[in-house]
């Protein structure tokens, strides 16, 4: 059973910077494209990055020049550099296969909070 776990979140002013980390209990990444999801309160789910398994990269037009995903297959982890944070940055953020997610490979999320 795969779990995700989600890092690194926290309470920053616009203009900061953050740094997410993901988890697996497995060797996944090296088998699936992953993606960085996030959820506002009051909104629908939407993915902000998303990396190949080749390595090959893609933003959200939101997040485009500001964010930037990663990922270490050694250490079965992910990552996600934001900077120049903005307050409709705020959202829990999760990570997750893309194109189609795996339901039971929702974890917790991790809060970003981005005040003005």
């Amino acid at each position: 059973q795969v779990q995700l776990v989600e890092s690194g979140g926290g309470l920053v002013q616009a203009g900061g910077s953050l740094r997410l980390s993901c988890e697996a209990s497995g060797s996944i990444f090296r088998f699936n494209a992953m993606g960085w999801y996030r959820q506002a309160p009051g909104k629908q789910r939407e993915l902000v990055a998303a990396v190949t398994k080749s390595g090959s990269t893609n933003y959200a037009d939101s997040v485009k020049g500001r964010f930037t995903i990663s990922r270490d297959n050694a250490k079965n982890t992910m990552y996600l550099q934001m900077n120049s944070l903005k307050p409709e940055d705020t959202a829990v953020y999760y990570c997750n296969r893309v194109p189609d997610v795996i339901a039971t490979w929702w974890g917790q999320g991790t809060q970003v909070t981005v005040s003005s």
